[in-house]
């Protein structure tokens, strides 16, 4: 099993809540996860709510909870049992003794409607990502095969790259159909498959609702729209915000999009080996991406991070901002990495504390001005100072 960097927080934080939220995607390793969480809790229950049998267990949930007052409480894909959560309150406001309960589920609007409505200073909340470079990739050679690969952990782990790419087009197959069908998502599949491959070709672009719906077949913006916010809500699609702050000078205020697994960006496009990602045209887009899911996955309590452009060409792709601290991150595919006149604008606008190059570089070295170039892996630490 992988050691997942999230194990030590999901710990902390259950030894404090009554509850905690997993959110995640599908297949992304929520389940073993809270295997190995329930294995250091004896007597812990685990139910798969996708099982006929797991469910039927619940047919009376107030019941059912008090009898299992003294064990955790596994609830697996919980988002099949909606009005679940209803239950859970008068039961956790009952016993409110740490510990009590692990939620896993995938993240469909229903489910957040309903952790809102119903757990507020009940539960916690984390959210599992896909594998990230801090947890599996060391040198250059790892850290290419985790982007090419993608993060989900049975197409990471693949035997060949010929394995893992069959993976991912099945994963795209079954979610699409089995899945967010089984969320309440009434869109058909085909239609979703063409928006989302629609998305991958416009990775790290600004969002045109009104094009999209157009290149769809005259749908409308609106309707374009609710399909983003489907795929976002999966958690399979981040729409990464613009940073606004009061410059005086004319912003792009559009958000950005991205493929949030490099692995499943490229099934969707049909990239199946690194030879074909390296000589492909969404190669710079592609890394950009993943260095965005490495800074959103390490980001401090309380940290917010979007994008900054101008209408004038000045350009970041990231900034992490904490308090009055600021880290001003660009993400360059290239080993010797140069950047734009659009760069240094920006950062004559942002005035950042720490300014920072990410490349598929071994190590870190200055490039100009008090600028770094560096290794993803360096990422956590240089968004800790943050904090």
């Amino acid at each position: 099993m992988i050691d997942r960097q999230l194990s030590p927080l999901l710990d902390e934080r259950l030894a404090f809540y009554p509850g905690m939220v997993l959110l995640g995607p599908r297949q992304v390793g929520k389940t073993t996860l809270a295997r190995a969480v329930a294995a250091r809790h004896p007597g812990a229950l685990l139910l798969d709510l996708e099982r006929p049998a797991d469910r039927a267990q619940l047919a009376e949930p107030e019941l059912f909870l008090a009898q299992h007052r003294d064990k955790l409480v596994v609830l697996d894909e919980v988002q099949m049992l909606p009005d679940l959560f209803t239950h859970l309150r008068p039961e956790i406001d009952a016993d409110r003794r740490p510990g009590r309960f692990l939620l896993l589920g995938s993240a469909s609007g229903a489910l957040l409607r309903q952790r809102a409505e119903s757990l507020a200073g009940r539960a916690g909340y984390l959210e599992l990502t896909p594998l990230l470079a801090s947890e599996v990739a060391g040198d250059l050679d790892s850290l290419q095969r985790l982007w090419h690969r993608g993060g989900f952990p049975l197409a990471h782990l693949a035997s060949s790259d010929r394995l893992s790419h069959a993976w991912r087009q099945d994963f795209i197959q079954t979610f699409l159909q089995r899945d967010l069908p089984q969320m309440g998502v009434s869109i058909a599949a085909d239609t979703l498959h063409r928006f989302w491959r629609m998305l991958a070709h416009l990775q790290g672009q600004l969002f045109n609702a009104s094009q999209l719906g157009q290149s769809l077949g005259g749908a409308s913006h609106s309707t374009a729209t609710r399909y983003l916010g489907t795929l976002v809500d999966a958690m399979l699609v981040r729409r990464l915000e613009p940073h606004l702050p009061n410059v005086g000078k004319r912003l792009v205020k559009s958000p950005k999009v991205y493929i949030r697994d490099s692995g499943l960006l490229h099934a969707l496009l049909n990239v199946a080996s690194l030879p074909d990602l390296q000589g492909h045209p969404i190669v710079g887009a592609s890394w950009e991406g993943f260095v965005v899911e490495q800074v959103a996955a390490h980001l401090p309590a309380g940290a917010q991070m979007a994008f900054y452009r101008t209408a004038a060409g000045a350009e970041m792709d990231v900034v992490a901002q904490a308090g009055r601290r600021t880290l001003a991150i660009e993400a360059k595919f290239s080993s010797a990495p140069s950047v734009t006149k659009g760069f240094w604008h920006a950062l004559h606008d942002l005035q950042p504390t720490r300014t920072v190059v990410v490349a598929p570089v071994q190590r870190r070295y200055p490039l100009k001005d008090g600028v770094e170039v560096v290794p993803v892996w360096e990422l956590p630490a240089l968004l800790a100072e943050l904090a």
